[in-house]
This record gives structure tokens, C-alpha cells and sequence, in this order.
């Protein structure tokens, strides 16, 4: 590990050593398993609690991994739900449906905490998501949870290694994120939508490819992999059509790019993607 990374992580525990009861918003990703695993050796086990949340726009996989992954680490949890498809913000699928998103996120975080008595809601966020269009910070802000990795100024790359270090498995895992981030702004949400997306996504994953995003433009299925992979997509192309098209899809085209971080944001004025981080 270099040193750069040890003096953010020796700063991380100094952080979360300043706590006393705190929720650690758990998705079984990188960054909130060492958010949750510091916060364990930090704090003690029983001044910690993950909360690992349903939503109807992320896989019921990803909620069941994150559970599991929780207890193996030996941390109480605690299993919740959103319902995101009930909030006309969300549904509405603008730029701004991030924040809604967010904001009913954190408010049900910090119900849950006060319900049950802790102190802070601490968040996976990193120095990475500064960079992007991240409304979710407002959302962040407005509701007063941490962003301890953030405070520690820690990036991806550090995330990993010190993850790595303490042999959890989950370091190289690929980010997720939303399935709602896979249907361009204006068309509106629906189960039917995100349902097309999950099962395409798993279709083609399970053909042997490591990143996939399927991008839903109506009747037009657009899918993402890596450059590296496009031409072994190709040679799959009859069969990803076939089940595509059962699924519901008119057409399926191959973005020729390859799979790119918040391609649905490349619409979006530049100024607005600015002022939405800031």
C-alpha cells in the first residue's frame, strides 16, 4: 500500500474514532464495505449498524449480496425499503430525479436513526464523485449524513487498495449503480422498463462479459460493453437479438464507443452539469 493511501486511511480513523452510533448506508460495494469495515474496527460491533436497502430500481441480487456480505462481516444489520416508483419526482426521470432519489434515500436513513438511536448516517461517497454529475451531494448535504471517505479525501483507486489490504473480497468489484440510469431523461419510469433492463443486462453478463450497460430508448435496446469486448459481442449478436426481442425490445444496436460512466449524461448543457455538482 503506498503511503498516500495509509496517511488517508490513518486520517479515516481518525474520523469515524470521533463518532459514537452510526448507521453505514451498506450496498455491498467497495466503498461502503470499507466505510462499514473501519467503522467496525473503529468503533466496536455494537456501535454500528448497516443498513442495506430494497429499491425497486437496483437488482434484488445486489440487496441479497449486500446482506450477506454484512453478516459475514459480523456487523448487525438492518433490512429496509424504498419505493421510489411512488414519487413523481423520481418517476418524471429528469436530471433533478437524482436529488429526489437521494433525498428519499437519506430521509429514510435518518429516520431509521433516529428510531433507533444513532448518532450519524454515514454514505459510501468518494473524491471521484465530485467529478461527475452528482446531485445525490446536495441531497447528501441537505440531510447532514458523511461522506467519511470523502473527509479522508480518498479516491477509487485508494478505496481498492485499502480494501484489498484487508482482505475483503468485494475490492475489485465493478461499481454499480441505478437500473433508472440506463433510460434517458424525459421518458418515465415504470417496473416494466427497469424490469427489461435488469433481465437483458443478466442475459448478456451471462454470456461472459464483465461490464454491460443497456441503455433503453423506447423500442431501441442500445448496449455498452468494453471496446475490448465489442467484437466478442458480435459474435453472440443472433442470440442477444432473439432474447432481446422477447423481452420486448424492436431493435437492438451496439454503441460502438463501448461502455462509458453517465453516457446518458453526454445530453445534458455543460453548465448544468457544473452547477449540479457544485
Amino acid at each position: 500500500m503506498n503511503k498516500t493511501a495509509m496517511e488517508k486511511n490513518n486520517k479515516l480513523g481518525e474520523i469515524l474514532s470521533g463518532m459514537n452510533r452510526v448507521i453505514v448506508a451498506f450496498s455491498g460495494g467497495v466503498d461502503s464495505t470499507l466505510v462499514l469495515k473501519r467503522a467496525q474496527q473503529e468503533l466496536g460491533e455494537d456501535n454500528v449498524l448497516a443498513v442495506v436497502v430494497a429499491s425497486e430500481l437496483f437488482r434484488k441480487e445486489e440487496f441479497e449480496g449486500a446482506v450477506k456480505l454484512a453478516e459475514k462481516m459480523g456487523v448487525r444489520v438492518q433490512q429496509t425499503e424504498i419505493k421510489e416508483l411512488e414519487d413523481a419526482h423520481i418517476v418524471a426521470n429528469t436530471p433533478d430525479s437524482w436529488y429526489y432519489s437521494k433525498k428519499l434515500l437519506y430521509s429514510h436513513l435518518n429516520g431509521l436513526a433516529e428510531e433507533m438511536g444513532y448518532d450519524d448516517v454515514l454514505d459510501g461517497m468518494i473524491m471521484d464523485d465530485m467529478d461527475d454529475f452528482r446531485p445525490g451531494l446536495k441531497a447528501r448535504t441537505e440531510a447532514g449524513a458523511r461522506s467519511v471517505l470523502q473527509e479522508a479525501g480518498l479516491y477509487k483507486q485508494e478505496v481498492r487498495e485499502l480494501t484489498k489490504e484487508l482482505d475483503i473480497p468485494v475490492w475489485n468489484k465493478p461499481a454499480s449503480c441505478s437500473l433508472a440510469s440506463r433510460i434517458p431523461y424525459g421518458i418515465k419510469l415504470d417496473k416494466q422498463k427497469i424490469d427489461q433492463v435488469d433481465q437483458a443486462e443478466k442475459f448478456i453478463t451471462k454470456l461472459g462479459f464483465d461490464m454491460v450497460r443497456v441503455r433503453h430508448h423506447e423500442g431501441v435496446a442500445r448496449i455498452e460493453v468494453t471496446s475490448e469486448e465489442i467484437s466478442k459481442l458480435l459474435e453472440h449478436r443472433e442470440e442477444i437479438q432473439l432474447k432481446l426481442e422477447s423481452l420486448g425490445f424492436n431493435y437492438v444496436s451496439l454503441d460502438l464507443r463501448g461502455y462509458r460512466t453517465g453516457s446518458m449524461n453526454e445530453v445534458l448543457p455543460a453548465e448544468e452539469l457544473k452547477s449540479e455538482v457544485s
